[in-house]
């Protein structure tokens, strides 16, 4: 009887040290973006999105599986030190969407600053940019599995050349990571290429 309690006990420890792991790679921050102020191409939020951009993406759940593929056509207008992103989405279910951004740069304490809102989202958005990198933070209401859940996006946006960048986004719910985008962004020629994108049938 003493040596099965001891047993229970060691499982308990094990149990509790693979939790504890668990809990924290899922809770582990993305690193500072200020650690690519260096990289280039140096990212310009307006002057990337500036006109039309195509981009394909997918979405995977927590632990890697393809859950949706979807594409995107992007026409962006600029007014002074507002950016209007008019995104319409098709994902390869049939579903249509489309969500508009309405983007102001400001600058604070010699820092550019980013604040974002959309019609779906919930309060404002915000972003920064170091080097070839923007951090691009909200939170949304999604349907997953029937049911309505205000996730937060975590995107991060890698400008590789001046005609593509790649959107990672972190998708979490109570600080929990529940899944991930990964989305590439074409621009003037490759965009050209696929224009006009077929937003009706996959």
């Amino acid at each position: 009887m003493f040596f099965s309690a001891f047993l229970t006990r060691i499982y308990l420890v094990i149990a509790t040290i693979f939790l504890v792991a668990v809990i924290a790679v899922w809770f582990i921050p993305r690193s500072d973006i200020s650690v690519h102020a260096e990289r280039r191409p140096a990212f310009d939020l307006t002057t990337f999105f500036d006109g039309k951009t195509v981009a394909y993406g997918i979405f995977e759940d927590r632990f890697g599986n393809l859950r949706r593929q979807f594409r995107v056509e992007i026409d962006a207008k600029r007014e002074g030190n507002m950016l209007t992103l008019d995104e319409r989405f098709l994902y390869a279910d049939g579903e249509q969407d489309r969500r508009i951004w309405r983007i102001e740069k400001n600058i604070i304490e010699g820092e550019a600053v980013y604040t974002g809102r959309a019609e779906d989202i919930t309060g404002t958005a915000t972003g920064r940019i170091a080097g070839n990198t923007m951090s691009w933070r909200y939170e949304i209401t999604l349907e997953l599995s029937g049911m309505e859940v205000e996730v937060r996006f975590d995107d991060f946006i890698y400008q590789i050349d001046k005609n593509m960048a790649i959107n990672r986004a972190y998708i979490s719910k109570w600080g929990l990571e529940i899944g991930s985008v990964t989305l590439v962004f074409l621009k003037d020629g490759l965009a050209a290429q696929k224009l006009p994108l077929d937003l009706k049938s996959w």
